[in-house]
């Protein structure tokens, strides 16, 4: 038996290291929640309520359960044939619309988003060792893309503007809010995270979420006015005590209602200020922040006879797929493209 001599002489047997009990230094679960598992990988609360809503679809729909840590592995530990027809009938189930109240068929988008969902469970099950199969036969559907983007143009932009009594806190509020995802084609998510923090006024510039990169941030150019406007609006919401989150910031963009005032605006409270001052301007056409991120791509590029690096430092776009890749100058031409948009406004 071959023997190792440690710094303090003790003799160890190189045997007894090999055959030590793994499961006394390490504890390993034999059954994992899979799902679990799947949604604390996924950085975002939105992501993590899509994914669990798409695939409790898929359980409900496939098995009448809901997907519980032993459904899961019930629906992993099946023959590879086996999970290739459930997902090729579930997938021919929403074709046909029995996955929708109203009974017609889903969506391409909606359907090849739901098998992405069920996809990434089993990668996970793979990666935990539970699951023996992939799913890379079943394809998902072609899909036109970016359909009706062009939403709405700069003139009805501006009627939704003039909805907003800018002589009142909540009008000036929010004024500022439908420029902000106008002239710098903010995501409502960036709206909401921004913290007196992520202010540098003085350099006109602010501090915003780069999607999908976790916890970090990323430098945008703002317009003159939206500097001004901004530093009108802490002044006028200055008496109003902010509610700290658990880190001690304070949120730059507040409710002001009795209920929850001085609480940090949520996603959803942004998209029901743009459909209210939508609808006040009389435009049936569905809105939503991204569609006014949408329209002011789509104006930007109309105006500038198509300078899609514009476009892109504009919108942020990370995919190479759908906008080419940033060069070197792109703040300088991002901060173009927002004063371009802001000076349509003024």
């Amino acid at each position: 038996m071959t023997q190792i001599d440690t710094c303090d002489s003790t003799i160890v047997r190189l045997g007894d290291c090999l055959n030590a009990p793994i499961a006394k230094h390490f504890v390993l679960d034999e059954d994992p929640d899979v799902l679990k598992e799947l949604l604390e990988e996924k950085r975002s609360p939105n992501t993590q309520r899509a994914y669990l809503k798409d695939l409790t679809s898929f359980f409900r729909s496939m098995t009448g359960l809901e997907p519980t840590p032993d459904a899961v592995l019930e629906f992993l530990h099946l023959e590879e044939k086996q999970a290739l027809a459930v997902v090729a009938k579930y997938k021919a189930k929403m074709r046909r619309g029995e996955d929708c109240p109203s009974g017609r068929p889903l969506s391409e988008a909606t359907i090849n988003r739901r098998i992405a969902a069920i996809k990434a469970l089993v990668e996970k099950g793979r990666a935990l060792g539970v699951c023996c199969y992939h799913l890379s036969d079943i394809k998902c559907d072609p899909q036109e893309k970016y359909r009706d983007t062009t939403g709405v143009d700069v003139g009805t932009f501006k009627r939704i503007l003039d909805q907003c009594e800018r002589s009142t806190i909540q009008g000036l509020r929010d004024y500022v809010i439908l420029r902000l995802l106008w002239e710098n084609a903010l995501r409502r998510d960036e709206l909401c995270s921004l913290n007196f923090e992520h202010l540098y006024l003085s350099e006109r510039k602010l501090s915003v979420k780069a999607k999908g990169k976790g916890n970090t941030r990323q430098f945008i150019d703002i317009s003159d006015t939206i500097s001004e406007l901004l530093q009108i609006w802490l002044a006028k919401s200055q008496g109003i005590t902010r509610a700290k989150d658990n880190f001690g910031v304070s949120p730059v963009f507040i409710a002001l209602d009795k209920k929850s005032i001085g609480r940090r605006l949520t996603g959803e409270a942004i998209r029901r200020i743009v459909v209210k001052y939508s609808k006040k301007a009389g435009i049936f056409k569905t809105m939503s922040p991204h569609r006014i991120r949408h329209s002011a791509i789509t104006s930007y590029l109309n105006t500038s006879d198509g300078d899609t690096r514009g476009a892109q430092a504009l919108s942020r776009h990370a995919d190479a797929r759908t906008l080419s890749i940033y060069d070197d100058n792109r703040h300088q031409r991002q901060k173009h493209v927002s004063n371009a948009l802001a000076d349509m406004l003024d």
